[in-house]
């Protein structure tokens, strides 16, 4: 090596004003000089040697390394890093807890700092919301989800239990305010009304941050929607106890990781896709026939705008001027796992009508038994 260091340094090349190499020797003594440096590279091998430690019979070897001994370790739950939006007693930190019991949570000020999180190696997973029984679907995550390169790995299903919280000696009649999130306030706007309350409805981040937003700034006018651990951790009371409008509240959260996990075939899996077409509306009959024509039950379809290409023209020839469509990514879960052929066909199927695909999780359906009454009682819930 040190030889053809040399010989580097002796023939420089340069750059000329066309942008080509040119050499300032010529070809004959190049051919030469490599000559030479070939004869001094073969007999240093033959002149060098690496001496190999001497063999003891009868002693035991070391064993090589095989396959096993270079995965990783699996990390223990206990070990887990698990980001949420939120702050402490969020409905989200307790999803994380049912997720991965005894995990080290990580509170993010937004759902997109908490992708972030596990994408630089601050998290090992984040759970996060993506759609509740009564309001619906929450559609900053389902972006996300397109945007980032994290894989769905499991989902949680928690009930939601709603507290009306204030600061210890508040009086329900003296309240001008309630805050929470804004999913929170519409969950329990009908048992507020019930209550008789005069109170100006506020939207904020989270519901714990309402709680914890109460008790830094001791207002005694003001009371929270968050859950009875809320209370406890900022020394809140709790005035009404169970205000959701509907026992059957609940938060579906997903887990997510940087690797996918093995899809199985012995147990209940959902997995998540996201496709693109630009084909017109009869393409999205041909997918989802894809999934029916094999027996494979879609749990949901959610539609959000593509925002590469928000908007379709057509000219149309028969009609004077140009037709406009609203361009739709297409977010579907379904029952079954990439493991299983039938999936894997169901897929291979509807490519070859989208523009574009991407299965962003195929993971373990929670079924965790769940009954109304559970929620009545639960007093470490999501938002």
């Amino acid at each position: 090596m040190k030889a053809a260091a040399q010989l580097a340094r002796s023939y420089p090349s340069e750059q000329n004003a066309q942008g080509t190499d040119t050499c300032e020797i010529s070809r004959s003594e190049w051919q030469s000089s490599c000559t030479v440096l070939t004869n001094k590279v073969v007999s240093r091998d033959q002149s060098e040697t690496i001496p190999m430690p001497p063999v003891s019979v009868g002693v035991d070897h070391v064993k090589p390394l095989s396959v096993t001994d270079l995965s990783p370790a699996p990390i223990h739950e206990s070990n887990l890093r698990v980001a949420y939006q939120g702050v402490p007693g969020a409905y989200s930190e307790a999803a994380a807890g049912k997720a991965y019991p005894n995990c080290q949570t990580v509170p993010c000020d937004q759902f997109e700092v908490a992708f972030q999180a596990v994408e630089l190696w601050t998290a090992d997973r984040a759970v996060l919301p993506v759609e509740n029984s009564l309001g619906g679907s929450i559609h900053r995550n389902y972006d996300l989800l397109l945007r980032h390169r994290l894989h769905i790995v499991g989902e949680v299903h928690l009930p939601v239990h709603h507290c009306l919280l204030a600061l210890p000696g508040v009086r329900k009649e003296l309240l001008t305010r309630v805050i929470s999130h804004p999913q929170g306030l519409a969950q329990c706007e009908r048992t507020l009304a019930k209550l008789g309350l005069s109170v100006v409805r506020e939207a904020v981040d989270d519901t714990a941050g309402a709680a914890q937003f109460i008790a830094a700034n001791n207002l005694h006018d003001t009371a929270a929607i968050a859950s009875a651990r809320a209370a406890e951790i900022y020394g809140l009371e709790i005035l009404e106890d169970g205000i959701q409008d509907d026992v059957n509240n609940v938060t579906r959260f997903v887990m997510l990781a940087r690797e996918p996990i093995v899809p199985r075939i012995d147990s209940p899996f959902k997995t998540s896709i996201v496709f693109a077409h630009d084909k017109g509306t009869s393409v999205l009959y041909k997918v989802l026939s894809a999934f029916a024509f094999r027996d494979i039950s879609l749990t949901k379809i959610e539609s959000r705008p593509n925002h590469n290409r928000p908007i379709r023209l057509v000219d149309d020839v028969n009609v004077v001027g140009t037709a406009k469509y609203f361009e739709y990514m297409f977010y579907v879960d379904f029952e079954a796992s990439m493991g299983e052929m039938r999936a894997q066909n169901a897929i291979s199927e509807v490519r070859e009508f989208t523009s574009f695909l991407r299965v962003l999780g195929s993971y373990p359906m929670d079924m965790t038994p769940w009954s109304p009454s559970s929620s009545s009682t639960s007093h470490t819930s999501s938002s």
